[in-house]
C-alpha cells in the first residue's frame, strides 16, 4: 500500500459521517454531467440530504466547468465556500482548484495532470485514467464521457459509498440502456479497485444511509417544477425565445403538455408551444393569448425582460392577463449568462415606462415554483394584469430535494369575466374599464361571447370607462388611479410573507427566493454564537402590512439579497419609509449563490456596530 501523506490512523468514532463538500472540476463538453448526477442520485437514494450546483461556461466546448456537491446530515442545502474534497480532471484549472482546498482535504486527480505545488496539508490520490479505461472497448467518441466514471468509483472508495448504489443510480440515469449501464459500472469499478489496491483509505469522511429527510421527497429542478405548475394551472400557450437559464422551463412545458393536455375525444392538442423569432414576438403572442381568453405564458431572462418592456406596459394599461417567468442571470448587458443573480427585482417591479408597478412572485423552492406556476395565472386573470415570476439560475437549473408537488387545492380562478346572460342584463351599463366594486378591477368579456354587448376596443392609449378614446386630463387621471388601485387589491391576493420566526429579537432578517437555504443555515450558526434572529421571507410584491410590521418591530432589519444594488432593500425603503439605521442592506453579487458563511459574517459585523 502507498500512503501519499502522513495522516493519523482513524477509528470509526473519528469518522465524519454525511457532512462534507466536494467539487468536481472538468471541461465543458466532456460528459461529466452523467457522472455527477450518478453521484447525486446515489447519495439521495441512501436518504442523505444532498444538493448539487453546476457552474458551467456560457460559450464554447472545452472551457472549465465545476460541479459542487454538498452533503449535510443536518439538512443544510446551501452552497459552501470551501471543499474538503476536490476532483481535478481539468489541467487548465488544476493549479487554482488545488490551491483553494481546505487544509487536511483530499485531492483526487488524473495522473496526467501534474501537481504544480504539493501541499503538505493535503492528501493526493492519483488516478491513471487513460490506462484504467484502456482495457474497455469504448468508442473513441465516447471515451472522454465514460472516463469520468473513474472518479465516480474513486469517490465511492473514498467515502465508502456502496457500488450497488452507483449501479442503481446508473440505471436511473441511463434508463433501459443496459450495455451503457454495464460499461459505465465496470469503468467505475476500475476506479474503485485501483484506489483500494493502491492506497490505504485514511480519509475521515464517510457516507451512511439515513432515514427521515429524503423520505417521500424527490430530486427536481426549479424550471421543471415551474413548467408542471403552469401545465396544471391551465396554460394554453407557451411562447419563448431560447435564452439561458430559462430555456429548460419552456422545454419542460413542451415535454409535459402532450402528456396531460390532449383532447380526450379527438386526441388533439389543446395547447400550443411556439419558439418565436425573438423575445418581442414571444411576449406579443402570450399577450394575444391572454386577450383571447386563453392562458398565455413566456419564459425569459434579464435581456429578454428588457426587450419585453413596451409590450408589458401595453398589457398593464390595456389590462390583459399574461405570465412571464424571469429566470435571472448575471447582468448588466450579456454579463455572465450562466451565473446566478437576483438583479432584475427592481426592473421587473417597474417594467415599462410611465407609472407602472407589477405583481412579482419570488418562489424559493421547486415546490413553490410549482405552486406559483399555477397561482400566477390565477392572479393574472383576477387582476387582469401581467404577473412576473422571478427565480434564478441556481433554483431553476440545479437539482434540489423537494417535497412532493401538490395538485392545486382550489379550482382555476378566471376572475371577473361576464357571460352572455350577464351582458344582456347589464346592456349599456357595462363598460370595459369601469370599476363597480371599488377594487380597481373592471369586468371583461372574451372574444366570441354571443352577446351584442360583448365587443369593446382594447386600448393602450388614453380611454374612458367605456373604452372610448380620450385625452382629457380628468379622464386620464381617473383611469390611471383606478389601474393603480388594483395594486392595493393585489396586496391581499399575492402569496403572503413566510415568517420563519418572529419572537421579538433585536435583529430581523429579510430575504427572498433561492437565498432561503443559506439564510436558514446562517440563523443556526448565528444563534450558536449568541446572536438570535427573526426572519421573514418575501414571497411577492407589492409590499403589504405584514412586511411593514416586521420591520417596525425590530431595532435593525437586514435585507439579504444577491445583487449589487440592494434592489429589494430599495423597494422596501421606498414603500415603508423607515430610518436608514433601521433597515440595512446586505448584498453580494459575484455570480454564485449566497453562502451561510458570508451571511453569518455580515450579520455578525452589523451587530457589532
Amino acid at each position: 500500500m502507498e500512503q501519499i501523506a502522513t495522516v493519523p490512523e482513524l477509528t470509526i468514532s473519528d469518522h465524519i459521517v454525511n457532512d462534507f463538500s466536494l467539487t468536481v472540476a472538468t471541461a465543458n463538453g466532456t460528459g461529466s454531467q452523467t457522472s455527477n448526477l450518478v453521484l447525486m442520485h446515489a447519495l439521495f437514494n441512501m436518504g442523505i440530504p444532498v444538493t448539487g450546483k453546476n457552474i458551467f461556461p456560457s460559450n464554447i466546448q472545452g472551457l472549465p466547468t465545476w460541479y459542487s456537491i454538498r452533503v449535510s446530515s443536518e439538512g443544510f442545502l446551501a452552497r459552501r465556500e470551501l471543499n474538503e474534497i476536490t476532483v481535478c480532471m481539468n489541467p487548465a484549472t488544476a493549479v487554482e482548484d488545488m490551491a483553494i482546498m481546505q487544509p487536511d482535504g483530499y485531492i483526487l486527480h488524473d495522473s496526467a495532470i501534474p501537481v504544480a505545488v504539493r501541499r503538505d496539508d493535503v492528501t493526493y490520490i492519483e488516478l491513471p485514467v487513460k490506462s484504467l479505461v484502456a482495457p474497455f472497448k469504448v468508442p473513441t467518441a465516447l471515451r472522454a464521457y465514460v472516463s469520468n466514471q473513474i472518479y465516480v468509483g474513486a469517490l465511492a472508495w473514498l467515502l465508502e459509498l456502496p457500488m450497488e448504489e452507483i449501479h442503481r443510480a446508473l440505471q436511473q440515469q441511463l434508463k433501459g440502456k443496459d450495455s451503457a449501464i454495464q460499461l459505465n459500472l465496470e469503468v467505475a469499478q476500475a476506479g474503485f479497485d485501483h484506489c483500494s489496491e493502491t492506497y490505504e483509505n485514511l480519509a475521515p469522511w464517510r457516507v451512511e444511509p439515513m432515514a427521515g429527510f429524503n423520505e417521500n421527497r424527490i430530486l427536481i429542478q426549479g424550471n421543471t417544477a415551474a413548467a408542471l405548475g403552469a401545465v396544471f394551472g391551465g396554460v394554453s400557450l407557451v411562447s419563448w425565445y431560447p435564452i439561458t437559464p430559462s430555456s429548460s422551463l419552456a422545454e419542460a412545458a413542451a415535454d409535459a403538455l402532450p402528456r396531460y393536455r390532449l383532447d380526450p375525444d379527438t386526441d388533439k392538442p389543446t395547447f400550443a408551444v411556439i419558439q418565436a423569432e425573438d423575445e418581442l414576438a414571444a411576449i406579443g403572442m402570450a399577450i394575444g393569448a391572454g386577450w383571447a381568453g386563453a392562458r398565455g405564458m413566456t419564459t425569459t431572462s434579464g435581456p429578454g425582460i428588457s426587450l419585453m418592456a413596451e409590450f408589458i406596459g401595453l398589457a398593464y394599461f390595456a389590462e390583459i392577463p399574461v405570465v412571464v417567468w424571469d429566470v435571472q442571470r448575471m447582468g448588466p448587458s450579456t454579463g455572465l449568462p450562466t451565473r446566478t443573480s437576483q438583479g432584475d427585482i427592481l426592473s421587473a417591479y417597474t417594467l415599462s415606462h410611465g407609472d407602472t408597478r407589477h405583481v412579482v412572485l419570488f418562489p424559493s423552492s421547486p415546490k413553490e415554483c410549482f405552486e406559483f406556476g399555477w397561482r400566477a395565472h390565477d392572479l393574472a386573470d383576477q387582476l387582469q394584469t401581467p404577473v412576473l415570476v422571478l427565480t434564478d439560475l441556481d433554483l431553476g437549473m440545479n437539482l434540489w430535494i423537494s417535497e412532493p408537488l401538490e395538485y392545486p387545492d382550489e379550482p382555476i380562478n378566471r376572475g371577473k369575466v361576464l357571460d352572455a346572460e350577464q351582458l344582456d342584463e347589464l346592456a349599456a351599463e357595462w363598460g370595459r374599464y369601469r370599476d363597480v366594486d371599488g377594487d380597481g378591477i373592471a369586468y371583461r368579456t372574451l372574444p366570441g361571447t354571443p352577446s351584442n354587448w360583448a365587443a369593446y376596443f382594447t386600448r393602450g392609449t388614453g380611454h374612458d370607462e367605456m373604452s372610448h378614446y380620450s385625452e382629457k386630463p380628468e379622464v386620464w387621471e381617473h383611469n390611471l388611479q383606478r389601474v393603480q388601485r388594483k395594486l392595493e387589491t393585489a396586496r391581499g391576493l399575492v402569496p403572503q410573507p413566510d415568517i420563519v420566526r418572529d419572537s421579538g429579537e433585536r435583529i430581523g432578517l429579510i430575504s427572498l427566493g433561492s437565498n432561503h437555504p443559506a439564510v436558514q443555515e446562517a440563523r443556526v450558526r448565528l444563534a450558536e454564537t449568541g446572536i438570535p434572529t427573526d426572519y421573514l421571507r418575501v414571497r411577492a410584491l407589492p409590499v403589504n402590512q405584514t412586511i411593514r410590521d416586521f420591520i417596525n418591530d425590530h431595532e435593525v432589519t437586514v435585507v439579504i439579497e444577491n445583487n449589487a444594488d440592494g434592489q429589494l432593500h430599495g423597494i422596501l425603503k421606498l414603500e415603508t419609509d423607515v430610518p436608514d439605521h433601521q433597515l440595512v442592506s446586505s448584498r453580494r453579487c459575484n455570480g454564485l449563490a449566497l453562502s451561510a458563511r458570508w451571511i453569518t459574517e455580515q450579520i455578525t459585523t452589523i451587530t457589532q456596530r
